[in-house]
């Protein structure tokens, strides 16, 4: 049985709870987009439902704690089904088990989503390190990005605090969906279905004069500090990735 769910981790808490409301522990998370045409297998649409979302929530943090009930939520971030199903497995052993020892290293499904969760720690801090901003022409900072893995909402807090005087957005054009600040308060926004621009990748940012100025200035600090003779690039493509350069205005 394939449970269909609208990609939110609530719908997929949402899975667990009809699991076991329906005794389908055998069922697999999906959400529409990522649906095939398998023999033999069923759909069932599981709508959200945020109270028992959080009854799942609760159930998970008197049985392991909240902080390990964390890394389902960071294992939900990989933004990939058998990621997901190994999470949705371990959730439902842990409630029919009323245990889980959730650092048992020896055990393949824990060993995984440790090792999921460690690809999703560092990705969350490259996207900390490589976001850039500019500055549009209506003084709002925006920086686009697009990350293996759905890590934006693990860094919003981070640049609320650094930029706490600056409104800004930070969009995801892999997923089509951002975040914005307004000097107070962090909103997720992305398009509706009435939306003018349905391709992502058409966005375009209309810089301030100033933005231009300042890019062309680090472009030329950067040149300059630049010392030929010592370039290694095995090392720098090891710290800098090649897929982040495009965010990077020195690389452009």
């Amino acid at each position: 049985m394939d449970y269909i769910f609208d990609g939110s981790y609530s719908g997929y808490l949402c899975c667990v709870f009809e699991a076991f409301e329906r005794k389908e522990f055998d069922s697999v998370p999906k959400t529409g987009k990522a649906t095939e045409i398998v023999l033999f297998s069923e759909k069932r649409l599981i709508p959200t439902d945020n109270k028992k979302a959080i009854r799942i929530l609760t159930g998970m943090e008197k049985i392991i704690g909240k902080q390990s009930t964390i890394f389902f939520y960071h294992n939900f971030l990989s933004d990939n089904d058998i990621e997901w199903l190994n999470g949705f497995r371990l959730i439902v052993e842990l409630f029919r088990k009323k245990q889980l020892d959730i650092h048992n290293y020896g055990y393949p499904p824990i060993l995984r989503l440790h090792q999921s969760i460690k690809k999703i720690n560092r990705e969350r801090h490259r996207m900390k390190a490589f976001i850039r901003f500019v500055k549009s022409n209506d003084h709002l900072y925006t920086a686009v990005v697009e990350p293996d893995f759905n890590v934006i909402p693990l860094v919003v807090q981070f640049f609320k605090n650094r930029f706490a005087d600056q409104c800004w957005l930070i969009y995801d054009l892999k997923r089509n969906y951002g975040f914005h600040y307004d000097g107070n308060t962090i909103v997720e926004v992305s398009p509706n279905e009435n939306d003018e621009i349905r391709d992502p990748y058409q966005i375009e940012v209309d810089l301030d004069p100033q933005e231009k100025a300042y890019q062309h200035l680090w472009k030329t600090y950067f040149k300059s500090t630049n010392i030929e003779s010592r370039k290694n690039l095995k090392l720098h493509l090891r710290h800098v990735p090649k897929r982040y350069w495009k965010y990077l205005v020195e690389k452009t």
